[in-house]
């Protein structure tokens, strides 16, 4: 009896080991299924797989075939929701999910409006993000687009409302938003401008060519004959002691302009 027992533990034990892998994949519902290939045991009888759950409820999807389709359409998942999937499987096989990256947020808001005040107010209103991404906040300086800032995206289907203060450069200002998602696929919004009265900065270069002095607060890049950026601030100060000799390209306010460091580097 004892024996028999003891055979009979060990039995429902191993059972429950043969019954103790779970895939766990957790995202944001984009509208889009997931596709499963399906392992066979190793003893070549029945199927990998046993369960599906989506935010623990136990899908109805058929597993016991050599590939399957989780079905998020069977729990009335609303776009943009944050979903867990367990797919329960048997120790000595594993399913594979074959695009697992449909759960990763995607770019794809849409601007209700966006504008611009005179004083750098950059406000705008989104819907449909099925993520939550920054929004990256670029303007339009020295004949290019560049990074001023960024925005935690909020990842609602309904409307979104952001705010971000910018720096203004004198004349026309120009300013979009762009997020980033899965695969590095971005999306931009449209363009608005702006008119400011901020007057175009003036700057000297110091006699001892340790600083070069702008007339007001400003943006600035300094780059050396290469292309390469040297320096990179906001101020009324650039120290630029620790330069070598040579030619170099200033970007401020809205401006390029060159300059020639004639002096050795100082060691300050």
């Amino acid at each position: 009896m004892k024996t028999f027992l003891l055979f009979s533990l060990l039995f429902l034990f191993s059972v429950n080991a043969a019954w103790a892998g779970t895939l766990v994949l957790e995202g944001k519902y984009q509208n889009q299924n997931l596709y499963v290939i399906n392992g066979v045991m190793d003893n070549g009888v029945g199927f990998c797989t046993y369960q599906v759950s989506i935010n623990g409820r136990v899908s109805t999807d058929e597993v016991n075939s050599s590939s399957f389709e989780i079905d998020f359409s069977q729990f009335d998942i609303k776009p943009g929701s944050h979903v867990v999937v367990k797919i329960e499987h048997k120790d000595d096989c594993s399913p594979k999910v074959i695009n697992p990256e449909v759960l990763q947020p995607h770019a794809t808001f849409e601007v209700v409006d966006i504008n611009i005040d005179r004083v750098g107010i950059l406000n705008w209103t989104t819907k449909n993000e099925m993520g939550s991404l920054p929004y990256i906040v670029e303007q339009y300086r020295w004949h290019k687009w560049i990074e001023i800032g960024e925005v935690n995206g909020k990842g609602n289907m309904g409307k979104n409302v952001y705010l971000y203060k910018a720096v203004m450069h004198s004349g026309e200002n120009k300013f979009r938003v762009r997020q980033i998602g899965y695969g590095d696929v971005s999306k931009k919004s449209s363009t608005v401008s702006v008119i400011s009265s901020i007057p175009e900065p003036t700057y000297v270069m110091g006699k001892d060519t340790r600083n070069i002095i702008f007339s007001a607060e400003t943006l600035y890049e300094v780059y050396d004959a290469y292309g390469k950026v040297l320096k990179r601030g906001y101020g009324k100060n650039v120290v630029i002691s620790n330069l070598v000799r040579g030619n170099y390209y200033l970007c401020y306010d809205n401006v390029i302009t060159e300059f020639k460091k004639k002096s050795k580097p100082f060691c300050d």
